[in-house]
């Protein structure tokens, strides 16, 4: 009773914090050139003809014309100045956000990391400050600074992003717009100059702004806010049917690219199903710290740094078999669906292992409880 008593006062805490905490927006974008950054400072003027204190925060025009234009007739606060290896650089003064405390702040570039020697390394860190202090804010990203699309993002442009946002912070926005335009008229666009300055119009047509690129992130763009409304629906009406709620339980070992491959993976199916998720990481006598190599433990420290930035649960159990340890925690925490990565295994390993995967997949199966293998 007691247990049960502290967890309703904790939720109506959270409650109250949460109707104490900024409204976010945030606009998505396929990638550069859509008009993010032009729809936002469009909506502040309209704000600020009806009367709404709305301040531009940060913003990032790329020098173009039609940008900075709207940018004129708004109030930016002034940038903070930080010197970092004997060079000058600007970025957006947090501390004076908060000591002015607009209705409204308008931040650009949410997945920018900061120079070293602001208070976070992260933009979007910044801005979760800012909606803690009852600051409401827009902001605006492109699709390939999800973290959960790193892969696939990869895939599809052949570029490493670095700069990257937990998902878990797009599922904390109020509302998600995204900026659509056809593949055609991005380009036409860009060939215009409306994008980049003229000389590296020809090397972006060349690599990045292909039709088939385009095509697929705004495919990627487009299925991001149809599942942000899908989950406010689930959120804010209530079912009449009864289900069981989902809960995926992703296992991973120190084999470093699968693991990562099972947490965006089981992250971006978590957060369709609006789901709790948990990562599960079973350390066997051969995988004791003193007998792998100091480099697997490091791969295996940022992965679970990664799947906590991604909203998961974090589960280290020791046990001889992984098996058991992965059924132990199914029916503790009443998983619904497990996520384990292709094994890269030779003809011998498979034979010596099929008789234990078969043990697993039989009692999962009298559990109730689905398999999914993902590959890269």
């Amino acid at each position: 009773m007691e247990k049960e008593t502290q967890h309703t006062a904790e939720d109506f805490l959270a409650l109250i914090r949460k109707s104490k905490r900024g409204k976010f927006k945030v606009y998505i974008g396929m990638c550069a050139g859509v008009g993010k950054s032009y729809r936002m400072l469009q909506e502040a003027h309209e704000l600020q003809k009806n009367k709404i204190d709305v301040k531009i925060g940060y913003i990032e025009t790329h020098k173009r014309v039609e940008t900075e234009n709207l940018v004129v007739g708004l109030t930016t606060i002034p940038r903070k100045v930080i010197y970092y290896k004997g060079k000058s650089v600007e970025e957006m003064d947090l501390e004076e956000i908060l000591r002015q405390r607009p209705e409204i702040v308008i931040v650009d570039e949410l997945a920018h990391s900061n120079v070293f020697g602001s208070k976070h390394a992260k933009r979007w860190q910044d801005v979760m400050e800012i909606l803690d202090a009852g600051i409401n804010v827009i902001s605006a990203v492109n699709i390939q600074h999800l973290e959960s699309l790193n892969n696939s993002i990869s895939e599809i442009t052949t570029i490493d992003v670095s700069e990257r946002i937990p998902d878990i912070i797009l599922e904390q926005a109020d509302e998600i717009v995204n900026i659509d335009l056809t593949a055609d008229d991005l380009i036409e666009r860009l060939k215009t100059g409306k994008i980049y300055p003229k000389d590296k119009i020809q090397t972006a047509l060349n690599n990045f702004f292909i039709p088939s690129n385009i095509l697929q992130l705004r495919e990627l763009a487009l299925k991001e806010v149809a599942s942000h409304v899908e989950k406010k629906v689930e959120t804010e009406y209530v079912s009449s049917v009864y289900a069981k709620p989902s809960r995926f339980l992703a296992c991973i070992s120190t084999n470093d690219k699968n693991a990562k491959t099972v947490i965006r993976k089981t992250a971006r199916l978590a957060g369709y199903y609006n789901s709790r998720w948990f990562v599960l990481y079973v350390e066997t006598p051969k995988e004791h710290p003193n007998k792998i190599a100091l480099d697997k433990q490091r791969h295996l420290i940022n992965n679970l740094k990664l799947a906590t930035e991604l909203g998961a649960e974090i589960i280290k159990v020791k046990n001889q078999r992984v098996s058991t340890a992965i059924i132990q925690q199914i029916e503790l925490r009443n998983i619904t669906t497990v996520c384990l990565g292709k094994p890269k295994l030779n003809l011998i390993q498979i034979i010596l292992a099929t008789n234990v995967f078969n043990q697993l997949l039989k009692k999962l199966s009298s559990l109730h409880v689905d398999v999914i293998i993902l590959s890269k």
